[in-house]
């Protein structure tokens, strides 16, 4: 899913401008003592004790239970990260066959890497069943235009494998499933970040979200076509994530995405516990005067230019003090302090 209209937007935005709670999924990521063979078969010797992150979700919070499982597990080694997924599947269909084509357009698998955690310059990679494949960077969510999206970005040294339990467009049969793995090595993930790591250290956390664009199919002249959706008068995609996102109905909501935590042992041998990120109190805080700005901004013109007009002083967490926002014409800032240190929000959703 690429983008929101604005319109759409800001609507979603005064939804949740009151208080937003945060109850992102979590993953223990654990090491595998051998690298994986890249050949789309999710096999039982490889992947068996490694765990998966559980049941995916319609993108909407309160949305629909998705009718078709999908079972996504990770594992890494010194030099990447290996993703594996399951998506039962009773109709394989894919057409796009061009590098960098706009794959959510037909039923695919994505994921989303926030290295750096700040919600800015993140990675997608998108795959659909006939193992096409679309990776880009973005400095930012569409929202918060004017943003970069560079599609010719490539993970360098990627390695993906599709395999298929079924045929390829044939609407006389009855599909099982496909299956991918992909193999994305350590310096390609990190060389959108300021961090010059060779891997990460154990306890290291990632955002992360998988989701799973899937269409309503119907048949015409022999061939699999987009169903119009129930209610309509065009088709409409069902959108299943890791990680829900909540009112936003756009999956570019990375505040949203889930967290990967990166454990020192070997999958099956010892269980990490995940242990939540202590900053995250001044993040969320942060995040929802972001939306009451948002929401200001759709109703007045501009940013409001007093903490009283974004009634901050409504449930500070402990520990936030020094609360101030800063102005220019068409620009804000806001800063407080947390733990010792300063914390900043800008207009465009980066939080340091």
């Amino acid at each position: 899913m690429k983008s929101l209209s604005v319109f759409t937007l800001m609507a979603t935005v005064a939804l949740q401008a009151q208080t937003v709670t945060f109850n992102q999924p979590t993953y223990v990521c654990h090491r595998i003592p051998h690298p994986i063979a890249i050949d789309g078969i999710i096999s039982e010797d490889e992947w068996g004790k490694v765990r998966s992150l559980g049941e995916f979700k319609d993108i909407y919070e309160n949305g629909p239970k998705p009718a078709l499982r999908t079972m996504t597990k990770m594992a890494y080694d010194d030099e990447g990260l290996y993703i594996a997924a399951h998506l039962e599947e009773p109709h394989l269909w894919a057409t796009l066959d061009a590098h960098d084509a706009p794959l959510y357009q037909e039923n695919a698998f994505e994921f989303f890497i926030d290295p750096s955690n700040s919600t800015h310059n993140y990675l997608e990679y998108e795959v659909n069943a006939m193992g096409t494949e679309w990776d880009l960077f973005l400095s930012k969510p569409y929202r918060d235009a004017p943003m970069i999206a560079i599609s010719n970005w490539e993970f360098m040294g990627m390695k993906s494998k599709v395999h298929l339990s079924g045929t390829l467009n044939n609407p006389t049969d009855r599909d099982e499933y496909w299956s991918v793995e992909i193999f994305i090595p350590w310096n390609s993930i990190y060389q959108v970040t300021n961090v010059r790591k060779r891997k990460p250290a154990a306890g290291d956390r990632m955002r992360m979200n998988f989701q799973r664009v899937e269409w309503d199919l119907s048949v015409r002249d022999g061939k699999y076509v987009k169903a119009v959706a129930s209610g309509t008068e065009r088709p409409q995609p069902h959108y299943w994530l890791w990680a829900s996102q909540g009112n936003t109905g756009t999956s570019h909501a990375p505040e949203y995405w889930g967290y990967v935590q990166f454990a020192g042992t070997v999958a099956g041998v010892a269980d990490t516990p995940f242990i939540p990120d202590p900053d995250d109190t001044v993040r969320h805080y942060l995040r929802n005067l972001y939306y009451r700005q948002k929401e200001y901004y759709r109703t007045n013109k501009t940013y409001a230019r007093s903490l009283n007009e974004l009634k901050v002083g409504e449930n500070i967490p402990v520990g936030i003090a020094d609360m101030k926002i800063h102005n220019t014409p068409s620009f804000y800032e806001i800063t407080c302090t947390y733990k010792n240190k300063v914390w900043h929000l800008s207009q465009d959703g980066l939080i340091w």
